[in-house]
């Protein structure tokens, strides 16, 4: 007996076929792709018509799962942090050694 369900974006599934249970991570509905994530890691996409033919249950997640994929979101707002982070440290650096030339009586005035 086929059971329909809808993909789900965070949502588990068991593949009752393969006896395999898988995440959806995401679902893109202009693409007909959607994105799942194996218990190992393991990241495929497969077409809308791949996910109409699988004999599909709800499950919950492995025991012990923790649930720390990075999203493609996540990981450009990590880079933009880290990217603003290292000029912030460039500008730092210049205006420290402005600071610490000792022939300048402004830095003397300072302390």
């Amino acid at each position: 007996m086929s059971r329909d369900y809808e993909p789900q974006a965070g949502q588990w599934y068991e593949d009752l076929d393969n006896e395999e249970a898988f995440q959806v991570l995401a679902v893109d509905p202009d693409e007909e792709i959607v994105r799942i994530q194996w218990p190992d890691r393991e990241i495929r996409e497969i077409s809308l018509d791949q996910w109409n033919e699988m004999d599909l249950d709800l499950a919950l997640p492995p025991e012990g799962w923790v649930d720390d994929v990075v999203t493609d979101d996540e990981e450009d707002e990590e880079e933009e942090d880290e990217d603003w982070d290292d000029d912030e440290d460039d500008d730092w650096d210049d205006d420290e050694d402005d600071d610490l030339d000792e022939e300048d009586d402004e830095y003397r005035d300072r302390e």
